[in-house]
């Protein structure tokens, strides 16, 4: 067996010895998840040139609205949102590699498309159509992670794929702009496409091999549960693809630790969407401060990120998944309660002014990055510790459709929640809304304590 395969296994279930979590540096030797991390930067990078340079194009070039440039966001997050169920059941049923290679190579042709493009509608329709392939695509990575890495190595490994996705939200936008003024835009769009044809290159050369499926018989909060695979169910075409459907969102709603965790993970995002489109509102209207100001308070958001899922993987090995949840919605509650209660208040310090609302702001930013660390991590990580691995495609599929649907809603609701009421009122209800969540974990989700099953 070759060192790629040797991890390949099925995962069993933790034993009361259950060995000590891996790091990242130790996650990282594992050939599979080294290339698929390779994989990653370089496909994140080329995608983040591409969205950046098509929003300085849409704003500076074509003088859209603040709805239209919205509008790029929702075209990209969409797909995903709608197809997001589906997707895994046809994941859960083709080879991983062939899906994540040739979705790879289609949105590397995709891209090219954007070279044509010279208005709004065009770049709605080509980011709409990357995002459909892009619906396959990470369902099958998180079967590709779960079969190469130990269960006891997931929670490192997931922090690294999505370290990635934050350090290049920080560096894509500045590296864009510079591309786009000295390059021009299409620079960057070639870019994305051979970043595609990059990582597809990476990961055609894995030899991913995946436990075999069969029937699953688990315990879920206590009770024997049987989840039947793919294979076993006698129905065919739609009805088929129905019943998997099913199945999926069966076991994620007859697990209440679990559902806690996607529940969490989905108001998560749903706080940042609201941030994405009322952070320059609030800053300019509320704060009456510069476009530095906005600039820094984005940042901040993702120095936040970064920072606290280091510090995770470093400092809380051993606590449990949910109690990291807990404190990822807390940590975000009281990031919105801060720019919610901020005064408006000038410090004097020698002939420095220093105004407490901006300071404050910039503090709330950067605390509800570091907490949704506590949310986004533990969530995948518990989805693949606590999913059968015949199931993993349809299940992760449907958190993802949940997730985006979360970051839609708080896109659209954010504008019409502030032009009912203030900024500062919104970020109020997200408080609010993220109390009430972790109220109800508490006194209904939190899942029964069981002996643990033997090694």
């Amino acid at each position: 067996m070759t060192e790629e395969n040797s991890t390949t296994e099925a995962l069993p279930l933790p034993a009361p010895n259950a060995p000590e979590p891996m790091s990242m540096g130790a996650v990282l030797r594992v050939v599979t998840m080294r290339r698929l991390w390779y994989a990653q930067i370089v496909s994140t990078f080329g995608d983040f040139l591409a969205l950046f340079a098509v929003i300085t194009v849409m704003t500076y070039q074509l003088h859209a609205t603040p709805q239209q440039v919205t509008g790029i966001q929702i075209a990209y997050l969409l797909p995903i949102a709608l197809l997001g169920i589906v997707s895994g059941v046809f994941v859960d049923r083709w080879p991983v590699k062939i899906t994540l290679v040739s979705s790879d190579y289609v949105r590397a042709g995709l891209c090219l498309l954007l070279l044509l493009v010279h208005n709004a509608i065009g770049f709605y329709a080509v980011l709409a159509a990357i995002s459909v392939f892009s619906s396959f695509f990470s369902p099958a990575q998180g079967v590709a992670i779960r079969s190469a890495v130990p269960i006891h190595g997931l929670r490192s490994a997931n922090s690294l794929m999505q370290q990635v996705l934050f350090i290049m939200r920080i560096v894509g936008g500045p590296i864009a702009v510079v591309i786009v003024n000295r390059l021009g835009q299409h620079a960057c769009y070639l870019l994305d496409s051979a970043s595609f044809v990059a990582s597809g290159t990476l990961i055609a050369s894995l030899a991913i091999v995946l436990p075999a499926k069969s029937a699953v018989v688990l315990e879920v909060e206590g009770k024997s549960a049987v989840v039947v695979t793919s294979e076993k169910i006698e129905k065919t075409g739609i009805a088929r693809i129905l019943a998997d459907m099913k199945e999926g969102a069966s076991f994620i709603f007859h697990h209440a630790a679990l559902l806690f965790v996607i529940l969490a993970l989905a108001a998560g995002m749903f706080v940042m969407g609201c941030f994405g489109p009322l952070i320059a509102i609030f800053v300019r209207d509320t704060l009456h401060a510069t476009d530095n100001i906005f600039a820094a308070a984005s940042a901040m958001i993702g120095v936040g990120l970064f920072i606290g899922i280091a510090v995770l993987n470093i400092a809380a090995k051993r606590v449990k998944n949910t109690s990291l949840v807990y404190f990822g919605l807390g940590g975000i509650a009281v990031g919105t309660l801060l720019m919610a209660m901020a005064p408006h208040i000038v410090y004097r310090l020698g002939h420095h002014a220093i105004p407490i609302d901006v300071v404050l702001t910039l503090l709330g930013c950067f605390t509800i990055g570091f907490a949704a660390g506590g949310i986004i991590i533990p969530s995948q990580t518990m989805i693949q510790e606590e999913t059968p691995p015949a199931t993993l495609g349809r299940v992760g599929s449907t958190v993802m459709s949940l997730v985006f649907s979360a970051q839609i809603a708080g896109l659209v609701l954010s504008g019409i929640l502030a032009n009912h009421t203030s900024v500062r009122r919104v970020f109020l209800i997200c408080t609010i809304m993220l109390a009430v969540l972790i109220a109800i974990g508490k006194l209904w989700m939190e899942p029964e304590e069981h002996p643990s099953p033997a090694a």
